[in-house]
């Protein structure tokens, strides 16, 4: 039988499960990520939610509300990190999404199913990640504890959807959201970066908002390889941010100094820390055509 409903559909899973498996070996790994999963599906059940499957080292769930699904994806957090002595290192990332879905034999479908994944893969480890939409069907004091990371198309839809992060355990000071208006805390002006290429570096701020990567002599860095296009990305300083830009045929790879690793094609990435970009082809620290970046 079919029912339409709304709801909100979360994924959690394990980051890096292949390491953790090739690190501590088969048995060990098998036992830590259930027992991981385990407590998620707790957890799920703690705030009204109802696991649909376990998907490998990945939960799917569904909540009644945004607010129950906002409020369970802290609580996962929080419990992994409060259990860390049983989970070793073990991180997790969350992504959801509230919309209407299609009820059927227990399972769920539809483009909130959909959406939810896509914000999951989004996630780094420890991160928890939903959509603009959803966060206005929050409650005003859970869209406190959020950010806005970036603005982009997604995959299967035509309009651009707003990447929020929820925060949890912090006390930086962070780009507060509340609904739809931003309200920057930490001072734009504070924020700055710093990209390098063959001896030359250049800072970006509020006064010097944008450098060009690309072959073509006339960009800030001139990059001469065929993997990179003419004006290959832009790096620019905006709204307290360093967002990298693509604009290439082959898209930009960046590597940061964690190894976390990430492409980019036509497509906005925000940078952090420190870590090398790559023109077309993935790159290391010590790469000849490797642009670093410092944020």
């Amino acid at each position: 039988m079919r029912e339409n409903h709304q709801l909100a559909i979360m994924f959690a899973d394990i980051a890096g499960s292949t390491k953790l498996y090739e690190t501590i070996g088969n048995e060990k790994a098998r036992e830590v990520t259930s027992r991981c999963i385990a407590y998620l599906s707790e957890v799920t059940a703690e705030f009204k939610g109802r696991v649909v499957k376990t998907i490998g080292d990945e939960v799917m769930c569904t909540f009644p509300s945004a607010d129950d699904a906002a409020r369970a994806a802290v609580r996962m957090q929080e419990t992994v990190s409060e259990n860390s002595s049983q989970l070793g290192s073990l991180h997790i990332r969350v992504g959801f999404h509230f919309g209407e879905v299609i009820l059927e034999n227990g399972d769920v479908f539809g483009d909130a199913v959909n959406l939810a994944a896509r914000m999951a893969a989004q996630a780094k480890g420890d991160q928890i990640i939903t959509t603009g939409e959803t966060l206005d069907a929050m409650s005003p004091y859970l869209r406190f504890g959020s950010r806005e990371l970036i603005t982009t198309t997604v995959k299967g839809k035509s309009t651009p959807i707003q990447i929020i992060e929820l925060t949890w355990g912090e006390e930086e000071e962070l780009t507060v959201m509340g609904g739809r208006e931003a309200v920057t805390v930490l001072a734009p002006n504070t924020v700055s970066g710093m990209i390098s290429f063959h001896g030359k570096s250049v800072e970006i701020n509020e006064n010097n908002p944008s450098v060009t990567i690309g072959r073509d002599k006339n960009n800030t860095f001139s990059v001469l390889d065929s993997m990179s296009s003419r004006v290959h990305a832009k790096v620019e300083c905006r709204r307290g941010k360093i967002v990298l830009v693509d604009q290439s045929t082959n898209g930009t790879f960046v590597v940061t100094a964690q190894k976390e690793r990430a492409f980019v094609h036509r497509d906005e990435y925000v940078l952090q820390g420190r870590g090398v970009i790559g023109l077309g082809r993935e790159v290391n620290s010590s790469d000849p055509l490797a642009v670093h970046f410092s944020c």
